[in-house]
């Protein structure tokens, strides 16, 4: 698909629906980290998968615990293996950010 292809579709959007989007790229360019976002108010600010509430630590701690990522695809049906391995990665790049929220979410 290329921008010359789009504009089209990109023009014939309500006004609401194209600041949607512009948030959507705006958000993209932002984060380094495809499938993986930190909204402030959101989990407490932690990075959690693309448009849920699964904070990354949570995924980490249950694999830390013996659960399978079939398990994990299982008991969350809205994840797929991409957003795992993009958990994995960004677990992999920020390992004191994801053990501190274990931590502290441990505490509670």
């Amino acid at each position: 698909m290329t921008l010359q292809n789009l504009e089209p579709q990109l023009l014939a959007l309500t006004a609401n629906e194209k600041a949607q989007a512009i948030q959507i790229l705006v958000q993209s360019l932002s984060s380094p980290w495809r499938g993986i976002e930190k909204t402030p108010n959101v989990c407490g600010g932690d990075a959690c998968i693309v448009r849920t509430r699964i904070p990354v630590w949570v995924l980490v701690n249950a694999r830390n615990i013996g659960i399978s990522e079939a398990q994990l695809l299982k008991d969350y049906p809205t994840l797929s293996a991409t957003d795992l391995a993009n958990a994995w990665v960004y677990a992999a790049a920020y390992p004191e950010e994801i053990a501190l929220a274990i931590k502290e979410n441990e505490e509670d």
